[in-house]
């Protein structure tokens, strides 16, 4: 007999997770709902289909987990299990920056994350912190695989770098992929994507590096207001990566993100992650017992439909200066002095917009619990 589900619904706007109950085990999920229209549209059949892939493929304790897959008419759904921890960028948001022992905890638990997906040879491309949430105990899984691919996929046009980058081509080299806007606007994506060079798993680590700047000094390494900007700065990243003396990172942070924020052939990780986990800063790391430990950070979490821990819309606004919100109708968007941290992906991302909303209840029946090629439009 097929499941009912009780969903938490978003009044905000059709967006992509949804908090839900499975009404025969009273189970708590949370659903991905995908609207087949623009899938077509937009071109991302393929995308679905790696995500569902891949997520049906991992069987990691890094790796978010994927329970049941269906369809209707107009969408398709994923039921995955609901981390009530919050995600990496709203902790970031609220703490300013992390200490080097707590970054630690979490870069290792991301480097595992990466590792697993790797080993499937599978390229993420969008690492960012709002994808990195936490489960009830504080220990971090890799969500959001929208924009992964096989590795063998993975093989742009060439732009080279030392072509002129005014804002018209770097405008170009943005829209040739739309699936690549969200992450090239998270300011984590590696110069070799952005320029549409041929890349691999390397990029993944780029992401990792600057993820961990962030953690550490408090905003991404190549900070802007307006994304052009942000692309110029990665694709120039020997001109712009600066460390703050306020951050007073220790000599082996600094050597590490300088590893992982590099040119590609000279990355720390091209020969896979046993490299990254034999750098010096993770020498007190017991990989393996790495998710039996306590975890560096412990969410405040009450009750099984508990949102506390992802940033609210409201809450967000409040972080951000009004020309990050609505840069492109500021003029005086360029003047800003002192770098802030880009929290527009925590409104757009999945995590974010559903689970905070104010919940009305509705109920869904489904006639298939898995998803093969034929249900793909």
């Amino acid at each position: 007999m097929p499941p009912s589900w009780a969903l938490r619904a978003s009044d905000v706007q059709p967006s992509m997770v949804r908090l839900c109950r499975e009404k025969s085990s009273g189970n708590i999920y949370a659903m991905k709902k995908l609207k087949k229209s623009d899938m077509l549209s937009r071109g991302q059949v393929e995308h679905v289909r790696a995500e569902r892939d891949l997520l049906a493929e991992v069987g990691s304790h890094c790796i978010v987990k994927l329970y049941y897959s269906f369809q209707d008419d107009e969408y398709l759904y994923l039921i995955m299990e609901y981390l009530p921890g919050g995600d990496m960028m709203t902790l970031l948001i609220r703490e300013d920056t992390l200490t080097e022992s707590v970054a630690r905890f979490y870069i290792a638990q991301t480097v595992l994350a990466i590792e697993s997906i790797h080993k499937h040879n599978y390229i993420h491309r969008d690492i960012k912190p709002d994808n990195l949430l936490l489960d009830k105990n504080g220990h971090m899984k890799l969500s959001d695989f929208g924009l992964c691919k096989p590795l063998d996929s993975a093989t742009l046009s060439t732009l080279h770098e030392n072509e002129a980058m005014s804002d018209e081509n770097l405008r170009e080299t943005v829209d040739v992929d739309n699936s690549l806007q969200k992450a090239e606007a998270g300011h984590y994506i590696a110069p070799e994507v952005l320029l549409k060079k041929g890349y691999g798993m390397e990029c993944d680590w780029w992401s990792l590096g600057a993820i961990m700047y962030e953690m550490l000094v408090g905003y991404p390494p190549f900070n802007s207001d307006d994304p052009i900007t942000t692309c110029r700065k990665i694709v120039h990243w020997k001109n712009h990566l600066k460390f703050p003396e306020e951050a007073r990172l220790t000599p082996e942070a600094r050597n590490l993100i300088c590893r992982l924020l590099c040119d590609v052939d000279q990355r720390l990780g091209i020969g896979g992650a046993d490299h990254i986990k034999a750098h010096p800063w993770f020498k007190d790391i017991v990989w393996h017992k790495l998710y039996e430990m306590e975890a560096a950070f412990k969410p405040e979490i009450n009750g099984e439909l508990d949102t506390q821990n992802f940033l609210k819309f409201d809450e967000v606004r409040r972080k951000l200066p009004q020309q990050e919100l609505v840069w492109a109708l500021t003029e005086d968007r360029k003047k800003s002095t002192s770098p802030t941290r880009q929290s527009l992906d925590s409104v757009n991302s999945d995590s974010a917009v559903d689970y905070c909303a104010r919940p009305t209840m509705l109920e869904i029946q489904t006639d298939k619990l898995t998803i093969d090629d034929s249900m793909l439009p």
